[in-house]
């Protein structure tokens, strides 16, 4: 026949141990959640770092541009869909079409004629 102490002190153990390993797993959680947000952060905070200073224009180009000169051929490579085109060169080219409904933008740029998006400077289509 069972002792029903021993029950009791066996089961109260159980207990305990089931809320100890139930608290350090909640504690594990967090930390996990911590670490995750930190590798996130950083990771997204490089990567937008390395496309600013890939984007932008070195400072004898901007000039150039600036006076009506025309952009190395390295550069010219850049001007494809999909990309961005950047905020000197834009400022630097001629409108053909003013913005359309869509907020699509056509403009020649050492002459060659691009529709992009105005408001993000994406192209959508290079014509010439």
């Amino acid at each position: 026949m069972p002792i029903p102490g021993k029950r009791l002190v066996i089961s109260s153990l159980v207990e305990t141990l089931y809320f100890q390993i139930k608290l350090r797993l909640m504690k594990m959680k967090k930390v996990m959640i911590s670490l995750l947000a930190i590798v996130l952060t950083f990771a997204f905070s490089s990567v937008e770092a390395k496309s600013d200073h890939e984007k932008s224009l070195p400072p004898g180009l901007q000039k150039k541009v600036a006076r009506g000169g025309s952009l190395p051929p390295g550069w010219q490579k850049k001007l494809a869909v999909g990309e961005k085109l950047e905020r000197q060169v834009y400022d630097s080219a001629d409108i053909v079409f003013p913005v359309d409904d869509q907020g699509i933008i056509t403009i020649k740029v050492e002459g060659r004629v691009i529709r992009l998006i105005k408001e993000s400077l994406d192209i959508v289509e290079i014509l010439q």
